[in-house]
């Protein structure tokens, strides 16, 4: 087993370990559970062959002052000439809320993407988060901390010399940044923007995704996102960023 999955095998403990000790702690009744699905596939053959498809879960929990939310989210891409891209992700974090407008969290996420450059991203994160605006149309968050980030870049080759770059390792602290805006542009209508950042000395990771959903029942509904990753000093040969753009079909247990 190489070092990528020894450390992942003892990144799944550690989330599991906070999940059991984050329950324990709210035990015994979780006053509100929900939870929210997307699915989305896209199959062609003839001339040309691809497959793509890409899912997301998620998990909410609600206990007098604590919430948690769990998930995974993964993506595949292949065409004639091989995979394209191919990258998962799991997450977990958990808040307490001092008020109604400020709360302390505390989060964990572990990413896999092949063609990003990096073998793995893991990060454990804590600080405040404050809500400015919580209405029924409009909602939006923001966070800031720090956290301990582990990454490793997978090996490569020059591209001028053809010699061996061996993998680089690097452990080091991070400043956290998240915000995280919805609003209902009418009854079955609504508008998400995600923001995360994870900046570290070494390089700077940032994501945005912003998506449509329209409700095609109580429970399903149609969503169209736009998701753009930027990794500030990627390995050489790598490009900066990365964009996705993926029409789904939700599930939503609220």
């Amino acid at each position: 087993m190489n070092q990528g999955k020894c450390f992942f095998t003892r990144y799944t403990r550690v989330v599991a370990a906070a999940a059991i000790l984050t329950v324990g702690l709210t035990a015994p009744v979780f006053a509100e559970s929900s939870g929210r699905g997307e699915i989305g596939a896209v199959l062609a053959s003839g001339n040309t062959q691809s497959r793509s498809g890409n899912v997301k879960i998620s998990v909410d929990l609600e206990a007098d002052k604590w919430s948690h939310k769990a998930g995974f989210a993964g993506v595949y891409v292949s065409n004639d000439l091989g995979t394209t891209a191919q990258r998962w992700e799991v997450f977990e974090q958990s808040n307490y809320q001092f008020d109604p407008h400020v709360f302390w969290f505390g989060g964990l996420r572990y990413e896999d993407d092949r063609f990003s450059g990096f073998d793995y991203q893991a990060t454990v994160s804590t600080g405040i988060g404050r809500n400015f605006i919580d209405t029924e149309p409009t909602k939006l968050s923001a966070q800031l901390g720090l956290g301990y980030k582990n990454s490793s870049t997978r090996v490569t080759f020059d591209p001028d010399t053809g010699a061996l770059i061996p993998a680089v390792r690097n452990s080091t602290i991070a400043a956290i940044g998240n915000a995280e805006y919805r609003h209902a542009l009418n009854a079955a209508t609504s508008l998400r923007d995600k923001l995360t950042i994870e900046s570290t000395s070494s390089n700077t990771f940032l994501q945005n995704e912003v998506g449509l959903e329209v409700k095609m029942t109580v429970k399903l509904a149609l969503a169209v996102s736009f998701a753009v990753r930027h990794n500030t000093d990627p390995p050489e040969a790598f490009k900066k960023t990365d964009t996705l753009t993926t029409v789904n079909i939700v599930y939503d247990t609220k």
